[in-house]
């Protein structure tokens, strides 16, 4: 039976994700009605679930929650406050690692949500600058650059360009602004300018590594496991694991996906794509890393 912790500070919560036992699916992930009498119990079951929840599903437990409110985003803004206020209950060692996690999750699952919900609210804009309409939505280009410009990760840009433009291409379209170049062309010479840049980095950085190696000369190690098991060996150490509360591996994503992109080499003998590797670095990316029964937990090995 996993340990009752008492917390001193509550938060207000305006809704509460508690369910009736009878519609309870998940005796892990949920909160009873039956046993949160008031708003100081659910953050006490609430923290308790956050310390309990295997370190590998609280990604889960957390979206888990945000579909039982009407307003996700207050919730999650609540459940990070409640963390923070309580911090002395994640004071040992391994919570201290366990609280860190659940603010990332946390403000991934906002960005993610905030995100969606400016799509759902956002105005048109004036025709002027509206290249082609269909019955279902209209296609902007304007807007869409503003969107990619956006967006940190390259490969994020690719996806959603290429999305556009097989939208637009196979949508039944009504209007097309003669005044504005055609959409699906925008797209593409978007796609490509990216890709174009993405090489230029990658053939840079080899460049400014030929230049910098003034140490012994090595040839780069070959990963015979999944490329994603060592890219979340780095993420672990960068985002999980922390050492008198620094990260293990100290540095920016870029820099990370660098020293991986310029030391391994896939199961073939390949170089490792520096977006991907950026990618699967990325907290909300967590699809794109191992799943939990294939994961090489690295705080089991210390």
């Amino acid at each position: 039976m996993s340990e009752d912790y008492q917390i001193k500070t509550n938060v207000q919560f305006t809704e509460h994700t508690a369910i009736p036992k009878e519609q309870s699916e998940s005796v892990l992930f949920d909160i009873l009605v039956e046993e949160v009498i008031d708003n100081a119990t659910y953050c006490r079951v609430l923290i308790n679930k956050l310390l309990a929840v295997p370190y590998a599903q609280l990604a889960d437990f957390i979206n888990h929650h945000t579909q039982f409110i009407s307003d996700p985003i207050k919730w999650l803004n609540k459940t990070d406050k409640l963390i923070s206020v309580n911090e002395k209950v994640f004071s040992t060692s391994d919570n201290q690692g366990r609280m860190m996690k659940c603010f990332t999750i946390i403000e991934s699952k906002r960005k993610e949500l905030e995100i969606l919900r400016n799509r759902h609210t956002k105005t048109k804009p004036p025709m002027q600058y509206i290249n082609a309409e269909c019955e279902e939505r209209y296609f902007c280009f304007r807007e869409v650059k503003n969107t990619v410009n956006a967006m940190d990760c390259n490969t994020d840009k690719i996806m959603f360009l290429t999305k556009e433009k097989f939208d637009y291409e196979q949508a039944s379209i009504d209007f097309i602004n003669p005044k504005l170049p055609d959409y699906s062309i925008q797209c593409q010479k978007e796609i490509d300018q990216i890709q174009h840049l993405i090489r230029l980095t990658d053939e840079f950085s080899k460049e400014q590594m030929q230049k910098n190696s003034n140490g012994l000369p090595f040839n780069k190690l070959k990963i015979n496991c999944n490329i994603n098991q060592l890219v979340d060996i780095f993420y672990q150490l960068h985002r999980e694991l922390f050492v008198d509360g620094k990260p293990i591996i100290d540095g920016n994503v870029n820099d990370i996906a660098s020293v991986i992109v310029n030391s391994f080499t896939d199961r073939d003998g390949r170089d490792l794509s520096p977006e991907s590797v950026k990618t699967m670095l990325t907290p909300s990316k967590t699809d794109k890393r191992p799943k939990p029964h294939k994961r090489i937990d690295i705080d089991k090995l210390l």
